[in-house]
């Protein structure tokens, strides 16, 4: 309050001895001035703030610091900046606002690959598990997939990447999950819907092994015994040597032969296998 008291005197002093167009002139620039010095005071206090672990304090310091000068390059730095605070104390819906308003805002500044890598991070930081909502998970795979589309070759698309393959893992994990609760409830066809989406869309999983077995178990149990052969089949083609193929074999009687491994040089997708073998 001083500080500002004594700002208005000398303004007011300096009215007296200028006159016409040049008051505005130095009104201006002692202003420009005065909102400068208060930016880089409020930028270093976000700063110190963060440096102690006091993400809220330093989000409200760098909003301060992009308000007193809006359009200096330090705005949308300082914008990214309050995004970052809110997201290292966990506010992530705080974090999410911002970084979308810096999106509108900034659209052309050069650090939009670190605002899509940190808005990916802020709905990443969400996941629970595959039990709960997959809101987080599908924003954060959205996100991800932007970085290494628009910008392979930044800092933040190695981790996108392995971020990713994690996402994909869980999103197989909850089909999965799902998948057996409806087996479990002998809710067969619904079970083999979210077996089949495994095998269809997530066969680079670790889940695919289980998936195809559950998918030759229930095409058996609902009598549908030349289909279950073919899942076993694909299974025993792909995973011979697995548990799961071991298990399918039990499942069918004793004259039932076990599929022999085909090599083939040439490799072929799991889906365009499961394909040839269905048609």
């Amino acid at each position: 309050m001083h500080k500002n008291l004594f700002l208005y005197l000398l303004i007011l002093i300096l009215l007296q001895s200028c006159s016409g167009k040049n008051k505005d002139i130095v009104v201006d620039e002692i202003l420009n001035k005065d909102l400068d010095s208060q930016m880089i005071e409020s930028y270093n206090q976000g700063f110190e703030a963060l440096s102690v672990g006091d993400g809220y304090t330093a989000a409200k310091k760098f909003s301060e610091a992009e308000i007193f000068y809006p359009q200096s390059k330090w705005a949308p730095r300082s914008s990214l900046m309050t995004a970052y605070s809110y997201y290292s104390v966990n506010l992530y819906t705080d974090a999410i606002a911002e970084i979308n308003r810096y999106l509108k805002t900034y659209p052309l500044h050069q650090r939009q690959n670190y605002a899509y890598y940190l808005l990916a991070l802020s709905y990443y930081e969400q996941i629970v598990d595959e039990k709960k909502d997959l809101g987080p998970l599908l924003e954060a795979k959205k996100y991800f997939k932007i970085i290494l589309q628009e910008y392979p070759k930044s800092e933040f698309a190695y981790d996108a990447e392995y971020k990713l393959e994690l996402i994909i893992e869980i999103l197989a994990a909850k089909e999965m999950y799902l998948g057996r609760y409806y087996l479990e409830k002998e809710k067969w066809i619904a079970a083999m819907n979210r077996f089949k989406n495994v095998v269809e869309n997530y066969d680079k999983t670790i889940y695919i092994e289980e998936a195809l077995f559950r998918l030759v178990e229930i095409h058996y149990k609902l009598g549908m015994i030349d289909e279950s052969k073919k899942f076993a089949k694909l299974l025993g083609y792909n995973y011979q040597s697995s548990e799961w193929y071991l298990a399918s074999y039990k499942i069918f009687n004793k004259d039932y032969k076990k599929i022999k491994k085909v090599e083939k040089s040439k490799k072929v997708s799991l889906v365009d296998k499961l394909k040839s073998l269905v048609d």
